[in-house]
């Protein structure tokens, strides 16, 4: 397998990353119309962290972490890795020896649609990890493949520069072009649900504020006391 590892691809502007960053992956895909998201099997290895970065993608084969290997030269600050492979792996590809070379070059996590290892070593660390298998399994160094190119995950396209945000939820990606729309669209579903917090607080009940009665009863769900239903008097 041949490959490219492409140098300097533009990217989403820090101030975006780090503003989609107060926010929720819920809160971030549904500003964008319930899109973005990559599948529930992608999970973190930690709880109560929340990173967003942008994209370095890599594209390897499956037992092989040689691709992360190069990828890790064109990791800067901001980032976050994303790799994925040409047919499923479970293998772990990924442990806490990238962690550490990342780490140091600013990189703020990494999502694997394959395998992680040394998960309590990345705990320990501070490197926030998003995968879809944890495995000891071992790899080779043995073929090649792609860094900074479009990849696939989950029926997601991640273009290299796109932004990425993680936390307990899963992983969703916002493209590059649309960070800074999807930051203002982000903020006001975030007010409007203060809004309707607040509401709730108070007491109001989400059948009446969102107007579900006349749903219900346009669907022909109707009330009926104990009494009614059985059919049983007391």
């Amino acid at each position: 397998m041949s490959g490219v590892i492409v140098t300097n691809p533009p990217k989403a502007e820090l101030r975006d990353v780090d503003a989609l960053a107060r926010h929720g992956v819920a809160t971030v895909s549904e500003a964008m119309g319930r899109t973005g998201l990559l599948g529930p099997e992608v999970r973190p290895v930690q709880q109560g962290v929340r990173v967003a970065g942008t994209a370095v993608t890599v594209l390897g084969w499956p037992g092989d972490n040689l691709m992360i290997h190069a990828a890790v030269e064109q990791c800067g600050e901001g980032d976050i890795l994303v790799v994925t492979t040409t047919s499923p792996c479970t293998d772990g590809l990924f442990g806490e020896l990238f962690a550490t070379a990342l780490q140091r070059r600013g990189v703020r996590g990494v999502v694997m649609n394959t395998g992680i290892r040394d998960t309590q070593e990345l705990r320990d660390m501070g490197f926030a990890a998003w995968s879809r298998a944890v495995s000891s399994q071992g790899t080779v160094k043995a073929t090649g493949g792609s860094v900074n190119v479009p990849i696939a995950i989950d029926g997601q396209v991640i273009n290299p520069g796109d932004v990425i945000l993680a936390d307990d939820d899963g992983v969703v990606v916002v493209p590059r072009e649309r960070a800074r729309e999807t930051v203002e669209r982000s903020e006001a579903r975030e007010a409007k649900e203060a809004a309707t917090r607040a509401a709730f607080l108070d007491g109001q009940l989400g059948l009446d504020r969102y107007g579900l009665r006349e749903t219900l009863k346009n669907l022909g769900v109707t009330y009926k006391s104990y009494e009614e239903y059985t059919g049983e008097r007391s």
